[in-house]
């Protein structure tokens, strides 16, 4: 991907093999040419906000965000908060996409402001099929204001 093509999806994602599954679910469904995939809610938020190793990367934002729960450093739903404190217009579409089928966690995303919920099936294909619709859906289908 060039540094200059504007970043379709933020996969936000600890586990090695989730994203590797997301991103090749992308690939196959010509969803995923301009995926950046980061390892944590910290460089998820560095990349957003233009800090640290991701200082110097060009303007624009993704025009969807995948964000996991559980990770380490800075969690999902202290991701999630922090970018809806910058971002109060929900201008971002986040997507939890997660493991957590906890009602606690699903009540915290909705209140911090997140578009979706989504749990993650255990199977790699449905894993695999659930992306690609989340993909084409919020990439293909649905509409945003312009800026």
């Amino acid at each position: 991907m060039s540094t200059f093509e504007p970043v379709e999806i933020l996969l936000v994602e600890d586990s090695d093999t989730d994203a590797e599954v997301a991103l090749r679910a992308l690939r196959r469904a010509h969803l995923g040419n301009q995926v950046v995939w980061v390892k944590d809610g910290a460089e998820a938020l560095d990349y957003l906000f233009r800090t640290g190793e991701y200082a110097d990367r060009p303007n624009g934002e993704p025009r969807l965000v995948l964000l996991d729960i559980k990770m380490p450093k800075i969690d999902g739903l202290e991701t999630l908060r922090q970018i809806r404190e910058r971002d109060p217009q929900h201008r971002i579409p986040v997507v939890m996409l997660t493991s957590s089928a906890e009602e606690s966690d699903l009540l915290r995303s909705y209140q911090l402001g997140v578009n979706s919920y989504v749990v993650k099936p255990v199977d790699f294909i449905q894993l695999s099929e659930q992306i690609v619709r989340l993909g084409f859906y919020w990439l293909a289908m649905n509409r945003v204001p312009s800026s």
